[in-house]
């Protein structure tokens, strides 16, 4: 199974390209489509609601293993570069640039656009991604495009295969009761293996359940791996107890408080001490005001673009989290607004 998101500028073509793709399904923030044929399947998630929030772009992109940014033939804009900036932040690993709307353009303005993001992601987790062509309104090399997907999906398969026997966390973005099943999740499996019956926990709010059954794209199931995108029937825990963000797993550590190192994107105007951030981890965000910045084993009233410190952060709002999560930071006040990252 194989989740992308679709990334760029409200005018890359990028929903366009999204309801092509696959066929529509749940919306909120971000819209849903699916494809299947034989033993290929897709799920296509369209960030619909960024650029106004940043929440819905790290929602989409931590639910996919893919990301696909969208660049029309005009370039970047702001978001689109702000996108790049996220990717980064993210530590996104798999991806690809799509060079849309060729069909209005001509192929030597092409080649120079793609020789000038080459340049503007050097350095980056994008610097190595492939580039490719498509339009979006005559649909050209869409094929091509499924293709080059799903290849980069068994590259992700393989790499989940070697989280099967991790411990299970199964990230859930939406909760809601059915008659005459109760409570009901959909969301990712992000390691491990779960299975129907399952005792486990729901974070942060340590709510004890049960895995009633399984299901992935409709179709009973008693076990589903890591990288499945599953709906559970839940049992022992009603949906109002659980919301988009929250983990099922065995042990996670929950807190309102951090303490991580973090490090700066250089397009970051940096913070001061007193200062609010918005953290995200996983689907969770919480405000968190800046209690102290310590560099090189100095305590400080101020980090800048590129630093690299450790920061104490206290939060109203519980968040779960495990060792190996990353936290990203985020101003929201500001035009660019994601300011680094951090981890445990």
């Amino acid at each position: 199974m194989t989740k992308i998101t679709i990334i760029g500028s409200q005018q890359s073509g990028k929903t366009t390209l999204a309801a092509k793709l696959g066929k529509k399904g749940n919306v909120s923030d971000f819209t849903m489509y699916d494809f299947a044929k034989g033993d290929k399947i897709m799920t296509i998630i369209d960030p619909t609601g960024y650029p106004d929030s940043v929440k819905p772009l790290i929602s989409a992109l931590t639910l996919s293993d893919i990301a696909i940014l969208c660049v029309p033939p005009t370039g970047l804009d702001a978001y689109a570069g702000e996108c790049i900036v996220c990717l980064e932040s993210m530590g996104y690993k798999h991806g690809l640039i799509l060079l849309t709307k060729s069909d209005t353009t001509y192929p030597q303005a092409t080649d120079e656009l793609k020789a000038k993001l080459q340049k503007i992601t050097k350095g980056t987790v994008l610097e190595h991604w492939e580039y490719m062509i498509a339009s979006t309104k005559s649909f050209e090399g869409m094929e091509e495009l499924k293709e080059k997907i799903f290849s980069m999906g068994e590259k992700v398969d393989e790499e989940d295969r070697k989280k099967a026997t991790l411990p299970v966390r199964v990230i859930i973005d939406q909760s809601f009761n059915v008659t005459g099943i109760g409570c009901v999740v959909l969301g990712v499996v992000m390691q491990g293996t779960i299975n129907a019956k399952d005792k486990m926990v729901a974070y942060p709010t340590k709510k004890p359940l049960e895995i009633r059954s399984i299901q992935m794209h409709d179709v009973d199931v008693k076990t589903a791996p890591s990288g499945a995108r599953v709906g559970l029937a839940l049992k022992g825990i009603q949906s109002k107890d659980i919301d988009r963000g929250h983990v099922i797993s065995l042990e996670e550590m929950v807190s309102e408080n951090l303490k991580i190192k973090c490090k700066l994107s250089p397009f970051s105007k940096g913070f001061n001490t007193g200062g609010v951030l918005h953290v995200f981890v996983g689907l969770q965000s919480s405000p968190m005001r800046i209690n102290s910045i310590e560099k090189q084993g100095k305590v400080v009233d101020k980090a800048s673009a590129g630093d690299e410190c450790i920061l104490e952060l206290t939060g109203t709002k519980e968040i779960s989290y495990s060792q190996q999560d990353r936290f990203i930071l985020t101003d929201l006040d500001e035009k660019q607004r994601f300011v680094g990252y951090g981890s445990l």
